[in-house]
C-alpha cells in the first residue's frame, strides 16, 4: 500500500471516534486545549494499537490462508464500511454524554477500534510498512478526535452522520481495490 492509501484508510478509520468525538463536544458546556487532547490520545492511542494486535495476529496464521488472504482483506474492510454505511444512514438520536472518565474513554476507545483490529489483521496479508501505518492511524485519529470534540462544541450533530458514511465508503472502496489488484493485475 501507498503512502496515499494508507492516509486514506488512516481517514476513513478514524471516522468512527470522529463521530463520538463530536457527541462529546455536543454534550460539553465548554472545550478546552486539554479535553481535546484527552480524547485524542484515548481514540489516537487505541487507534494505533489495534491494527498492531491485528497485525501479529494474521501473521501467525497467515502461511495458512495465503491462497485466500486478498478475499480476507476484502471481506473484513467490506463489513466494517458496511458497518459504518448503515450506522450513518439509519443512526438515531444518541444520548450524549460530556464524561472523559477513564472507564467512559477506554469503554469508546475500544468499541471504536476494533475495526482497526480487523485492518490490522489484513495488514498482515498485504505488503504494508506496519509502523507506518500505525503512525498515520494513531495521529490521524488524533488530530480528527481532538478537532471533533472542538467542531461538536460548536456546530452539534450535523457531521456525525456524514463522517460514518464517509468512512464506511472509504474502507469498502480500499478492500474492492485490494480485491481487483489481486485478482486483475
Amino acid at each position: 500500500m501507498s503512502i496515499w492509501e494508507l492516509t486514506v484508510l488512516a481517514l476513513g478509520l478514524a471516522m468512527d471516534a470522529f463521530a463520538v468525538s463530536v457527541c462529546k463536544g455536543l454534550s460539553m458546556e465548554k472545550t478546552d486545549l486539554k479535553k481535546s487532547c484527552t480524547v485524542g490520545i484515548w481514540f489516537g492511542g487505541f487507534q494505533a494499537l489495534m491494527p498492531v494486535i491485528g497485525y501479529f495476529l494474521g501473521i501467525s496464521f497467515a502461511e495458512y490462508i495465503t491462497a485466500v488472504d486478498h478475499w480476507i482483506a476484502f471481506a473484513l474492510l467490506f463489513i466494517i464500511g458496511a458497518k459504518m454505511l448503515k450506522e450513518g444512514i439509519f443512526s438515531k438520536e444518541e444520548k450524549t454524554d460530556a464524561s472523559l472518565s477513564f472507564k467512559t474513554m477506554l469503554v469508546l476507545a475500544v468499541a471504536t477500534s476494533i475495526d482497526a483490529l480487523a485492518v490490522g489483521i489484513t495488514f498482515a496479508f498485504l505488503k504494508v510498512n506496519v509502523w507506518a501505518a500505525v503512525a498515520l492511524i494513531g495521529g490521524i485519529t488524533f488530530i480528527t478526535s481532538a478537532a471533533g470534540l472542538k467542531i461538536g462544541n460548536v456546530f452539534g450533530l450535523k457531521f456525525k452522520s456524514k463522517a460514518e458514511i464517509a468512512g464506511g465508503i472509504v474502507l469498502i472502496a480500499i478492500g474492492l481495490k485490494i480485491l481487483i489488484e489481486h485478482l486483475f493485475f
